[in-house]
């Protein structure tokens, strides 16, 4: 199975538009475009694709960002998406991400360090880590597994990202030995 960034899932959902909504992509975001929806507001085009139209969520974000695309939109990068992450009162947990991160590109060529606004995804085949501020002062830390470890510092949990399970840290202290034989076999296990 091989692995498929963003703009490979985007490019297979618009390729396959026509035949679950009746129109292109094109299309679509020329209905946008003619709407009176501010094609830079996704939040509002994907709410009026749906009210209006009943566009099912992966297509709303496709034609979503196509809109904002075509009206001048830019995607953030990776490291815009994680300093957004780590501002104002969570600025005191960039130390964390930093460290976990550093870890984790550590465990093998094939990690992908991917952007996203509310936590950072790493891939290998699949997502097998995310690291999410949860708060000012914890980092929570999703684990993929299909063999869950044994650990006191994992509860059962369906985020951030596709995690199955997390940790939470307060301190770069709290990544231990158990921390990065738990990252390690979410590597393990997803390659």
């Amino acid at each position: 199975m091989s692995s498929k960034n963003p703009q490979d899932m985007a490019d297979a959902v618009a390729l396959s538009m026509k035949a679950r909504t009746g129109r292109t992509l094109e299309e679509w975001v020329a209905a946008v475009n003619s709407s009176g929806v501010d094609p830079l507001d996704q939040i509002a085009v994907r709410r009026w694709l749906k009210a209006e139209h009943g566009v099912l969520q992966n297509s709303q974000w496709a034609i979503a960002v196509a809109a904002a695309r075509a009206a001048g939109w830019k995607a953030p990068t990776t490291e815009a998406y994680i300093d957004r992450q780590y501002t104002g009162a969570r600025a005191g947990l960039r130390p964390i991400f930093n460290r976990l991160r550093t870890l984790i590109e550590a465990l093998g060529d094939d990690v992908r360090t991917e952007g996203r606004a509310s936590y950072t995804p790493f891939v290998r085949r699949r997502q097998f880590v995310a690291i999410a501020a949860a708060t000012r002062s914890r980092v929570d830390v999703g684990l993929r597994f299909s063999s869950v470890p044994k650990s006191k510092l994992l509860v059962e949990a369906t985020a951030p990202g596709q995690a199955t399970h997390k940790l939470s840290l307060e301190s770069e202290s709290d990544i231990t030995n158990e921390v990065r034989s738990l990252l390690q076999a979410a590597y393990d296990q997803n390659g």
